[in-house]
């Protein structure tokens, strides 16, 4: 099965946030439910997706979020979306 690296963005909080999964709208309406308690997408249910590049390896998608977020950058995000189209 192929995986998707999407970043999604909070108006509210001003914040991104990263991940990767197998089935993206699932995914997303997770995130809006707040169905995982303790985690940081919890804290608030205005996430937009804001980028995606979809028909990733899972293990691609995976190390495609980790080094992401190892950059600690929004201006890195914001440069992928602005640099780079997204992937449908």
């Amino acid at each position: 099965m192929m995986a998707t690296l999407y970043i999604l963005y909070s108006s509210r909080l001003k914040k991104y946030y990263i991940g990767s999964c197998e089935n993206l709208e699932l995914r997303l309406s997770k995130h809006k439910e707040q169905l995982y308690k303790n985690s940081f997408s919890s804290i608030t249910d205005d996430w937009n997706l804001y980028y995606s590049v979809n028909d990733l390896e899972y293990k691609q998608a995976r190390k495609i979020e980790m080094h992401i977020k190892k950059m600690k950058s929004k201006v890195y995000i914001e440069n992928l979306n602005k640099y780079l189209p997204t992937y449908k």
